[in-house]
């Protein structure tokens, strides 16, 4: 049985921005199958928006908070909440 849809927002702290971070994060979102958004926010953090099944969805926070990602992260808030359907593709903004 598949699991149902979700809704991931996250915010990344560290050094996130000028690494290439926001590409990385869409190549893993790609892969996943998710859609959403990853977007450079003024006050260094990035702000990340990924829509699709719980169990990717859940798989790729925990990607972003592995230490694999590009840069530094020091902390990810996130929370997982039901989906909106708003997007049809991965961005960066």
């Amino acid at each position: 049985m598949e699991s149902p849809e979700a809704r991931l927002h996250a915010t990344v702290k560290g050094m996130v921005q000028g690494v290439g971070f926001r590409y990385w994060t869409r190549g893993e979102a790609d892969r996943l199958g998710l859609v959403g958004s990853a977007g450079n926010r003024l006050d260094g953090t990035v702000e990340i928006v990924a829509e699709g099944n719980l169990d990717d969805v859940e798989q790729f926070l925990k990607w972003l908070q592995s230490g694999d990602t590009p840069g530094r992260v020091d902390g990810v808030e996130a929370t997982i909440g039901p989906p909106t359907g708003e997007f049809t593709r991965f961005s960066v903004w």
